[in-house]
């Protein structure tokens, strides 16, 4: 059975309250990784719904909970929100069983997104970890679909396992497009493993820094991202053009709850992108 879930106000009449969505199409990625494409069933919900690359939406399922999850898809190339999610949770367990055409809930967007317009003219170097390449799809799919407002991209995914690289055409399409590098390494290599093998992210050693004018966007584990941030800065790429999209629990999504509380700053509605220098004195402080 079908729960749904009432649509009858506008997009900001309750911050609380989920907007209902129908699942146009599901994809699964991996044994725990799903995409789900959405689209809000109240027309004018979803003509007045927007986001930017870098923002998360609350998707809630009736009688379980919420969870925040990453949009993935482009703002202004495509009509379906598109969110790529890993069963790792109880709501997250729930999603997966979801098939097309039943509904769950949207609440967003959220938060603030990538620093797209500060990167136009630069050239832009994007290092994710795991599924932290989620946040970063959509704003690799911006840059790509805008190629001529950006100097070199540089893509940089690293994952423990080959079965956690779950894109692997996108990644060699992307390898076809002028003046972009992509550089993909596993902790562990396979049989038909043909990108790096690499420990940590020695996979770093090959990314080159063409110009002073040059912009870093980073997702996944903290100390990764760290790491990254320490080459790249040693490459020459100033502490305040490095973004980090931040990642804790979030129940609330508009700052109330504490959950996803970073010092003074809340990663719902101050995040989850910060420039590196709003948040390096917070990264590996015990209860931070």
């Amino acid at each position: 059975m079908t729960h749904m879930i009432p649509s009858h106000h506008t997009v900001d009449e309750n911050a609380y309250f989920p907007m209902e969505a129908e699942i146009i199409e599901r994809v699964q990625e991996s044994d725990t990784i799903f995409t789900m494409q959405l689209r809000l069933t109240d027309p004018k919900q979803h003509e007045a719904y927007t986001y930017e690359p870098g923002q998360f939406n609350m998707l809630y399922l009736y009688g379980v909970g919420e969870v925040a999850i990453s949009i993935v898809s482009d703002p202004e190339h495509e009509d379906l929100l598109t969110h790529t999610i890993n069963r790792v949770g109880r709501i997250t367990r729930g999603l997966s069983q979801m098939q097309v055409g039943q509904k769950i809930g949207i609440r967003g967007s959220y938060g603030r997104g990538w620093p797209l317009r500060e990167a136009e003219g630069q050239d832009v170097i994007i290092v994710s970890g795991g599924l932290g390449c989620a946040p970063t799809i959509s704003v690799i799919n911006h840059i790509i679909r805008r190629r001529e407002r950006f100097g070199h991209l540089t893509i940089v995914q690293k994952v423990k396992h080959v079965d956690e690289f779950i894109w692997p055409e996108r990644f060699e399409r992307w390898k076809t497009i002028p003046d972009t590098t992509v550089l993909v390494a596993s902790t562990k290599g396979s049989v038909n493993w043909h990108w790096d093998v690499s420990p940590r992210i020695q996979v770093l050693d090959k990314v080159k820094v063409w110009s002073d004018r040059t912009i870093v966007m980073i997702c996944g584990p903290e100390g990764m991202m760290q790491s990254a941030t320490k080459h790249l800065t040693e490459l020459g790429v100033p502490e305040s053009s490095v973004y980090f999209s931040m990642e804790r629990n979030m129940q609330c999504a508009v700052g109330h709850c504490g959950h996803c509380q970073f010092g003074g700053l809340f990663i719902c509605k101050d995040g989850p992108v910060f420039s590196y220098p709003e948040i390096k004195h917070l990264l590996g402080t015990e209860g931070f």
